[in-house]
Formats: structure tokens, C-alpha cells, sequence
């Protein structure tokens, strides 16, 4: 009896041209879970407007973080596939699937299907949830299940954004760092959100952002579907585990897109108030990825970097993200060994 284990990450284009960015766009972005507007709003703004504009930019972005094995997004997480599978060992096989791009979903289930697993344990690599995310991927994975006449029984891995094993693997990468680089503070910078989508899922319909501390200690039933409430719920835990005092720890989220409101504090927002503070060595990691990508590496690694050392600032110091680290491919494991 064999387990399949399908992990399901974001996606990547095939290749940072602008033609390839720009299908990679209109894939991803025409996603309703993504940008949630009408159907014909959300085809002319992705289309007319954001495709065309921003695929020369993002390509150039992709370009200069690209490797000879290609995109970083895709290298890391084949590296983590082939490090879980060794982990994991006999009794299971895990295939990678991307929701936009290649390798797809699809594709990855119909490997595992054809293999003959007894079941498959699907892996969305988002720590919190979001609709955009993990609720795409899961919603994806259900699709390309029902389409196949005789699918084994699926299993989904939870959220783990406060997960013990996960943490530990993050502040063990963010330690590192900042004794390596003196760092004196931390900035955990988490990709953002629209409000509406926050507040969309709010079982209450009536706690996310009506306050600015609506995240510290928010219901059992709002932290278990607010992506802002398991952001700030992973800063706290990455927090115990350095044992850093809350003012060298600073939480804020990037990544917006377009003129509605998202989710604040904005990383880029947050830097020039830290550089006042007296912020000179500033450490920051990306737990909301599990792979380094153009989020991490381009976004932060230089425009963020630029803008820091700009603001009067000595060192802005990235985080890896856990990749392929033995400690968070031994919390994976576990994770997915206890899925049911």
C-alpha cells in the first residue's frame, strides 16, 4: 500500500521572457479566487490592463533572479519534493504540482493515480490560509480528482503556521542570519491580501479589521480562516523561539497589486519607520513562503535592500526561506504522516 503525497505550490513561467511572464499572468490572475470581480471586469483588467503593462516589469524582475536550472521557485521546490520522498521513504511517492504553469496539478495527480497509490495526502505549501492560495489549490485538486473515474480517497494538510516543526525551521534560518549579519532588528514581511478577502472570511462577519488589535488574540473560529490573524499568530511564534523582545520584531506584508485596500502594515511602508527608529541592521524573513521565489529574492533580496540601504541603513540581510532544510523536510514529513 502506497500513499501518494502531492504537493501543490503556487507556479512559476517557463521562462522569464515577456511572452512566457505574460501567459504565466493572464493564467494566474484570471484565477475568480485570485482577483474576485465579475467575469468580463476581471478579463478586461487582466487583459487590457495588467498583463500587457506588467509583464515587461515583472519579466525583468524574473530576470534577475533566474538560475541556469531555472526558476528559483521551481529548483526549491523540486529540491523539497526529492528531500521529503527520501524522508518519507518506502510506503509512500510524492509528485510536485504547480496551480499556474507547469508541472500542473492535474498532471501530478494523474502521475500518483496512475501509479496505482491507495490514497494521496495533497500538500498545499502555504502556511496560512487564504483563499488565493490554499483555497485555489485545494479547489484545483478536488477538480482534477472528480474528473478521473476512480480516484483514490484524498487527504488535505492542514495550515501549519504555527506548526512546532515549521517554526523551529524558520527561526533556526532567521538565528543564522541575524548573528551572522548583527542584526538588530527583525522584520517579518508576509505576501499581502485585499481587505475584502480578509473580511470575506470572517465566520463572524464582524471581527477582522474592525480594530487595529483585531489579530492578537482573535476567536478560536476567525484564526482558523484569517490569513492576517495566522501572520501574525507565525510572528509570535517565530518571536518565542528567538526569544527576541516584541520591539525588535515588527510584522508587515507586501506584495499589493492594484489601488484597493490591502492588508496593512505595508513592508515597504514599514522600513522608512524603522530607519527613524534607528534601525541600522535589519534582518527579514518571508514566512509565509516555503520556497525562496521572486517574492523573496527579487522583492526583497534588492528593491526592498535598495531602499533600505537608500534610507540611511547598513545592511538589509533575507532570511532563506526553509527550501529544502533537513529540519523542515522532518516537520513535513510528520505532517503529512499524520493527515487523515
Amino acid at each position: 500500500m502506497t500513499t501518494g503525497v502531492l504537493l501543490a505550490q503556487l507556479g512559476t513561467p517557463a521562462s522569464p521572457a515577456v511572452r512566457d511572464v505574460r501567459r504565466y499572468l493572464r493564467e494566474f490572475l484570471s484565477d475568480p479566487r485570485v482577483i474576485d470581480l465579475p467575469a468580463p471586469a476581471r478579463w478586461l483588467l487582466v487583459n487590457a490592463v495588467i498583463a500587457p503593462f506588467r509583464a515587461p516589469k515583472s519579466a525583468h524582475a524574473y530576470q534577475a533572479v533566474w538560475t541556469p536550472a531555472g526558476s528559483p521557485l521551481l529548483v526549491h521546490s523540486r529540491g523539497f519534493a526529492e528531500a521529503l520522498q527520501r524522508e518519507l521513504g518506502d510506503g509512500f511517492r510524492v509528485a510536485l504540482g504547480m496551480r499556474y504553469g507547469a508541472p500542473r496539478l492535474a498532471d501530478a495527480l494523474a502521475e500518483l493515480c496512475d501509479a496505482g497509490v491507495s490514497r494521496i495526502v495533497a500538500f498545499p505549501l502555504y502556511p496560512q490560509v487564504a483563499e488565493s492560495s490554499s483555497g485555489t489549490a485545494i479547489a484545483a485538486i478536488r477538480d482534477a480528482a472528480a474528473k478521473r473515474t476512480s480516484a483514490p480517497p484524498l487527504a488535505f494538510v492542514p495550515a501549519f503556521f504555527a506548526q512546532a516543526g515549521f517554526i523551529a525551521a524558520v527561526a533556526e534560518q532567521t538565528r543564522a542570519v541575524i548573528e551572522r549579519a548583527r542584526c538588530d532588528h527583525l522584520l517579518l514581511s508576509y505576501h499581502g491580501l485585499p481587505e475584502r478577502h480578509v473580511r470575506a472570511a470572517d465566520p463572524t462577519r464582524s471581527h477582522c479589521l474592525a480594530s487595529g488589535t483585531c489579530c492578537d488574540a482573535p476567536p478560536a473560529s476567525v484564526l482558523a480562516s484569517c490569513y492576517r490573524a495566522q501572520c501574525f499568530a507565525t510572528t509570535r511564534a517565530i518571536r518565542a523561539a528567538l526569544a527576541l523582545p516584541s520591539e525588535r520584531v515588527t510584522t508587515s506584508f507586501q506584495s499589493r497589486l492594484g489601488r484597493d485596500p490591502w492588508i496593512k502594515p505595508w513592508s515597504d511602508e514599514e522600513l522608512p519607520r524603522l530607519a527613524a527608529r534607528g534601525v541600522k541592521r535589519l534582518a527579514v524573513a518571508c514566512p509565509s513562503f516555503v520556497a525562496d521565489c521572486l517574492e523573496t529574492l527579487e522583492e526583497v533580496g534588492i528593491r526592498a535592500r535598495e531602499q533600505w540601504l537608500a534610507l540611511g541603513g547598513e545592511e538589509l540581510a533575507l532570511v532563506p526561506c526553509v527550501n529544502a532544510d533537513s529540519s523542515w523536510v522532518r516537520a513535513a514529513a510528520e505532517l503529512v504522516r499524520t493527515s487523515r
